[in-house]
């Protein structure tokens, strides 16, 4: 699911080559525990990425405000100088908004730095730990395939149909077409035929929500880099090649690229920052632990959900 998350048990056992009465039974179980969430992402296309410096004892105050914005996708609790980040989807014509009206007024935020992202290198949703072979990768996944690029603009406005569509993959990523149907009121057949239009047009994006530390990696950072002059296409495609990069985004700001790694344990982020063949194109760097998540693909996680 972290491949597709509307993927079908059939697929998924075929894949695997497990039993498909196996893969509901415990599939099935993993969702009605929310140890996986499916999340329906829609709205702008284009963000900024929020780093924020908190008054004393109000960081979980303010991850926890960030994060219950709606437009804001993950917010995290950090270590070091900036105390949360959060990335919040916004148009150009509302960033104004946000960075001079928005942001000031929440609560126990200092200072904030309000970056906007260029481009998406590498969504959460195209992450691919060392689970599943690249065959089975191949096989499960579905459009679409690549990334919306951030714009800036205003998106279409959706009819009501498909925003009745979106207000039901809202509450269950996972939604039959025939759930969608009757919750949207409409036709199986118009709820299927409408369905792929947004998929295929990347107007809502489906996200598996899972904690890393159950997939191995419980030791999660954020590492903002200012890349040397004209190294940055080739350090970025360094970085792509490193499994351990759930997240790499492209900012106009103090640094060129915020990534989001998740790693076995302490040792493990020392050696892939200290020791990755990319180590040489970097001028300056700020490392962060993820301390706890507040939200992460537009889903609010329960108090205490720790990264470490």
């Amino acid at each position: 699911m972290q491949v597709d998350g509307r993927v079908s048990w059939r697929r998924i056992a075929e894949v695997l080559d497990e039993p498909e009465r196996t893969i509901t039974r415990r599939g099935t179980d993993l969702l009605a525990k929310r140890v996986i969430q499916i999340s329906s992402l829609d709205g702008h296309n284009a963000a900024v990425m929020v780093r924020a410096e908190c008054a004393v004892g109000a960081v979980r105050s303010t991850a926890t405000a960030l994060a219950q914005r709606p437009d804001c996708v993950f917010a995290y609790a950090l270590t070091g100088r900036v105390d949360c980040v959060a990335e919040i989807r916004v148009s150009t014509a509302n960033l104004p908004r946000l960075v001079l009206d928005e942001l000031p007024a929440t609560v126990g935020l200092a200072r904030a730095h309000a970056d906007p992202v260029l481009r998406i290198l590498r969504s959460v949703r195209q992450w691919r730990p060392p689970i599943l072979t690249p065959a089975q990768i191949a096989a499960l996944e579905a459009p679409p395939f690549g990334l919306q690029q951030p714009d800036g603009s205003e998106p279409e406005p959706l009819t009501p149909t498909d925003r009745a569509i979106t207000q039901v993959l809202r509450r269950d990523g996972r939604a039959s077409t025939t759930e969608i149907a009757r919750g949207a009121g409409i036709s199986e057949s118009t709820a299927r035929r409408r369905l792929e239009w947004l998929l295929v047009n990347r107007r809502v994006w489906s996200r598996a929500v899972v904690e890393p530390a159950l997939l191995g990696f419980p030791f999660e950072a954020m590492i903002w880099v200012r890349v040397l002059p004209g190294r940055l296409d080739t350090f970025v495609k360094h970085v792509l090649a490193e499994p351990r990069v759930r997240q790499m985004s492209a900012l106009a700001g103090e640094y060129d690229l915020a990534i989001n790694v998740a790693v076995a344990d302490q040792a493990s982020l020392y050696e892939l920052i200290d020791t990755a063949p990319w180590r040489q194109m970097v001028q300056s760097r700020q490392i962060s632990v993820i301390l706890e998540a507040m939200k992460r693909s537009g889903v609010r996680l329960p108090l205490g959900a720790h990264a470490t």
